[in-house]
């Protein structure tokens, strides 16, 4: 089947607004129609910059995104943001589980679950996050644990819902260290993934959903993993402060 690409940014905890607005604004200018007809691109910001980005973005063809919603509905959570809230800016995706979000805060598989369920009831499109530890992978146990993460965060979704979902393989060794997986071993997991998909949710399914790489995508190394075969774009975080490098990478 063919999956178009998706290239998502992830500005994580960076930029004040005036500079968050400037970083977009250079995106737009960088990014061209054709480029997006080519392959869908997302733009995950922090809270504080939602609602003047969606102005921006209005028409433009990228989707917005947040990077993180509560477990909950509403209710005595000082600090939290509902993904009722972030629909109402409105964004159009949420990414839930980032490995720093399981790392500093210590999310689990079922409260990660839990948080899918408030996205899907609020129409927003998940980018599902999962992956392994470098101690995880010396010790051989990565397939076990990234099929671990797909199970207990997603296996308890219909069919229909797993449609409105988009995955993300982070390595957790080569996010913001300057190490890439090979594209050999990102497709290995990818297509490892992709059979876990299948098994439970069967062939359609998995071969329609798509599975973005993130892990240091840099506009040096884009186009070799978006030539694997079960990569269907990128999460990408530092490069994607970057107008130019992030628009390159949109182009491979």
């Amino acid at each position: 089947m063919n999956r178009k690409r998706l290239v998502a940014g992830n500005w994580k905890m960076n930029t004040s607004l005036n500079d968050g607005f400037q970083l977009l604004s250079d995106i737009l200018e960088n990014i061209k129609e054709a480029d997006i007809e080519q392959s869908d691109v997302s733009i995950f910001a922090p809270f504080t910059h939602l609602k003047i980005f969606q102005n921006s973005l209005n028409g433009s063809g990228i989707k917005l995104g947040a990077q993180n919603c509560h477990h909950e509905k509403s209710g005595a959570y000082t600090g939290e943001i509902s993904a009722e809230m972030l629909a109402s800016v409105p964004v159009e995706q949420v990414l839930i589980g980032h490995s720093e979000r399981r790392q500093y805060f210590g999310e689990t598989n079922s409260m990660l679950a839990q948080k899918i369920d408030r996205a899907l009831e609020n129409d927003l499109q998940v980018i599902y996050c999962f992956g392994e530890t470098l101690e995880e992978r010396e010790s051989e146990k990565h397939i076990e644990i990234v099929t671990r993460q797909l199970e207990e965060g997603l296996f308890h979704l219909t069919s229909d819902q797993m449609s409105n979902l988009i995955l993300a393989y982070e390595p957790v060794w080569a996010i913001g260290t300057g190490k890439t997986a090979s594209a050999g071993q990102a497709q290995e997991i990818h297509a490892e993934s992709r059979n876990v998909i299948r098994g439970k949710f069967g062939e359609e399914i998995a071969s329609s959903i798509r599975i973005l790489y993130g892990g240091s995508v840099k506009p040096s190394n884009a186009r070799e993993l978006f030539a694997m075969p079960d990569i269907d774009g990128g999460l990408i975080g530092g490069a994607a402060l970057d107008a130019i490098s992030f628009s390159e990478i949109v182009k491979a």
